[in-house]
């Protein structure tokens, strides 16, 4: 093609992109009296100037804010010394939520003819593969809003129910399956919070640890299940006896537990334990295989202020000793260890 007939066919084509894109009303003007074209969503063919500037207007007045055009391809051709015409394909990005058209090609056919020394658009026709286009709509923009209501709707269902999801699975992640209360990485993670907490505010922090005694014995007694029953039991006097807010009971493993008591030194923790006994000698859960006949906790109770020389798992380590001389000493019994 001559570079000056390109240059010719660019210019028009880039004239009519700009004019359609910043939604100048001046493009009325430059259709041909003997104009034909089609628009959108449309099915019908426009023949007349006056309608073809109507079907513009009205184009103009649904979006009113500059529209992007995003260019794919391009083609050119030089029909004769009157008539040009340009295909082109691109996206419509409009200046509005849009996850639809933005990403679907549409098409754009232009036909200009040399009429009086001016070349005036005598064919306009644009293809969007999109359906939703309701009447005195040019672009489907009711269906698009509809479509992106919906979708904002959906996102926000989804991600509350990924929220739940997400709290129901750290809830799990949590629990002990058997009793229902904390499990070892809860009471690990209340440990240390509660231990970094007790450090800022200089207070001290308890801990009582309980084994059921001999439960190996009970469990080849009774049976595996009579032995989840029983944890079970237990699990409900700890809840009933562990009175204040913010204590913890969780199941450290096995068939141990564990107390946690935030601002409480090692008498207030001994006063719980003592209850916690008292509860489980009263539930009198038989248990043949031991001296009283009834299923005991031996317990482990350390309480000390955290500072920069001692971990979390110091308070532990007390309290496990406490534990391990309380069924050295004979089970049934509380050992105490502070600072």
């Amino acid at each position: 093609m001559d570079p000056d007939r390109q240059r010719l066919i660019r210019t028009l084509f880039e004239e009519y992109i700009e004019m359609y894109a910043s939604r100048d009303e001046r493009l009325t003007a430059r259709f041909s009296e003997n104009f034909s074209g089609y628009a959108g969503g449309g099915h019908v063919l426009v023949k007349d100037r006056q309608e073809w500037a109507t079907v513009t207007r009205q184009d103009f007045s649904q979006i009113k804010e500059r529209v992007r055009i995003e260019m794919l391809d391009i083609s050119m051709q030089d029909l004769s010394d009157s008539v040009v015409m340009v295909t082109a394909f691109f996206h419509i990005h409009l200046p509005m939520p849009d996850h639809i058209l933005s990403r679907e090609t549409a098409r754009l056919v232009l036909a200009f003819r040399l009429e009086c020394d001016d070349w005036k658009i005598v064919h306009s026709g644009i293809s969007i593969p999109y359906h939703l286009v309701q009447d005195g709509e040019v672009y489907p923009v009711k269906g698009l809003q509809e479509r992106n209501d919906y979708l904002e709707t959906l996102v926000e269902y989804r991600t509350r129910a990924l929220e739940e999801a997400n709290f129901k699975l750290e809830l799990l992640s949590n629990t002990d399956g058997l009793t229902g209360i904390g499990n070892r990485r809860r009471f690990d993670i209340e440990l240390d919070e509660e231990w970094n907490r007790a450090r800022r505010t200089d207070i001290p922090l308890a801990l009582i640890m309980l084994d059921v005694d001999h439960f190996k014995h009970f469990n080849d007694h009774y049976g595996h299940l009579a032995g989840d029953d029983c944890l079970r039991s237990l699990t409900q006097v700890l809840l009933k006896e562990v009175r204040r807010s913010g204590e913890l009971v969780a199941r450290y493993g096995g068939e141990e537990f564990v107390v946690l008591m935030p601002d409480s030194n090692v008498q207030a923790a001994l006063e719980t334990a003592q209850r916690i006994q008292r509860a489980v000698r009263t539930l009198a859960l038989i248990h043949a295989e031991t001296a009283p006949g009834i299923v005991s906790f031996s317990f482990g109770v350390a309480s000390l202020k955290p500072s920069p020389l001692h971990v979390p798992d110091e308070l532990v380590r007390q309290a496990d000793l406490a534990l391990y001389r309380a069924k050295a000493m004979g089970r049934d019994r509380i050992e105490l260890v502070s600072e």
